[in-house]
């Protein structure tokens, strides 16, 4: 009955102090859903969702319009995947007013000119309803180029979200390598890593990304890369604190007397043990590379257009922040903030879940 009590007090502590955490989770599976299946939900699921139209440039959220369908004359059925939109069999003019006579359409699509145009009704494409006009509505309203802001913003969340993956991917991968082997073998392969961290380190993180985009050149996976080496270091750092300790247990002097090679002792039984911190780590890391990569899309030396990403829509509009159009800037400058306080706050929950020593003072208590 006691250490039932102990149980479900230390478990119940455990549900109260998650609960951010738990919420936090909840945010960013949603976010890695809307990743994978962006031109699903995307109003506007054409290739990186960059259908310009002037005419509809920095309209409100709400607004709504009418477009003519015309027939393309070519049409490239390989673009479309699940993965990367759908290319449409026609284009679409914004029109305000149309009427037709005999064989031709005249329509006006323009508002603020009185000029009409004229088309043969031959060069219109009737989709399946037999129309060939089309009413569109912008949630969050267009950007300065006309295009839907709201799917501009979804497709962004996959930017980040590669970026995330990928450059945590690599830190890993680099800081385990160099933190495991230098806190295993020492000496002067310790020094030398050691002095190889500290040079990385002391130089700041942006100015460092910074100047690796410039020798990678700008691009999608450049970002990918540069942010993935300026990341390594503090996983370097605890992954080399843990190995030091652990190798001076007896286990691993038991285990150095059967005759295994060192990368079979660092890889089977040293690696498993050290985890828990690096965990901790990747998902601040996570929110590191995250708020990087706006950060360089903003600058112009990330992902480039017409390829969407949080910090280049910013980047478009942050003058309008002063005007009444001040959210073509704020809505994805509040998605990077959600996503980043998520890790974050995902981190804090997974170091207080992970840290053993707590659980137990918890059970003593």
């Amino acid at each position: 009955m006691g250490s039932n009590k102990f149980f479900n007090k230390v478990v119940f502590q455990t549900l109260v102090s998650n609960k951010l955490s738990l919420l936090s989770l909840i945010l960013i599976i949603f976010f890695f859903f809307v990743a994978i299946f962006s031109y699903q939900i995307m109003p506007d699921n054409t290739p990186l969702a960059n259908s310009i139209e002037l005419s509809i440039a920095k309209q409100l959220p709400g607004f709504k319009a009418q477009f003519l369908l015309f027939k393309k004359k070519i049409i490239n059925h390989n673009n479309n995947s699940f993965f990367l939109g759908k290319e449409k069999p026609y284009n679409e003019v914004v029109v305000y007013d149309f009427k037709i006579e005999n064989d031709t359409i005249f329509y006006l699509s323009n508002n603020k000119s009185g000029n009409f145009k004229k088309a043969n009704i031959s060069d219109l494409y009737f989709n399946d309803s037999g129309n060939f006009i089309k009413e569109k509505k912008f949630l969050w309203g267009t950007d300065k180029y006309g295009r839907d802001l709201l799917s501009r913003v979804i497709l962004g969340t996959r930017v980040s979200f590669s970026v995330g993956f990928i450059s945590v991917f690599i830190s890993i991968f680099i800081g385990l390598f160099l933190g495991v082997v230098s806190g295993y073998y020492g000496g002067k392969i310790d020094l030398f890593i050691c002095w190889l961290i500290n040079v990385v380190w002391s130089i700041p993180t942006l100015l460092l990304v910074i100047a690796i985009s410039i020798v990678l050149g700008k691009g999608f996976w450049q970002v990918f890369i540069a942010v993935g080496l300026t990341m390594w270091v503090e996983v370097a750092r605890v992954a080399r604190g843990e190995v030091l300790k652990i190798v001076k247990l007896p286990y691993i002097e038991a285990i150095k007397s059967f005759g295994l090679n060192n990368m079979r002792i660092m890889v089977k039984h040293i690696l498993p043990n050290i985890l828990n911190p690096i965990i901790i780590i990747s998902a601040a890391n996570f929110a590191t590379s995250v708020l990087l990569e706006s950060g360089l899309s903003f600058l112009g030396i990330g992902v480039q257009p017409p390829v969407p990403s949080w910090g280049m829509i910013i980047r478009n509009h942050y003058g309008f922040i002063v005007m009444e159009k001040g959210y073509l800037s704020l809505l994805p400058g509040l998605c990077i903030v959600l996503l980043v306080l998520a890790f974050m706050l995902l981190a804090n929950g997974l170091r207080d879940a992970l840290d053993t020593k707590k659980q137990v003072n918890s059970l003593r208590k």
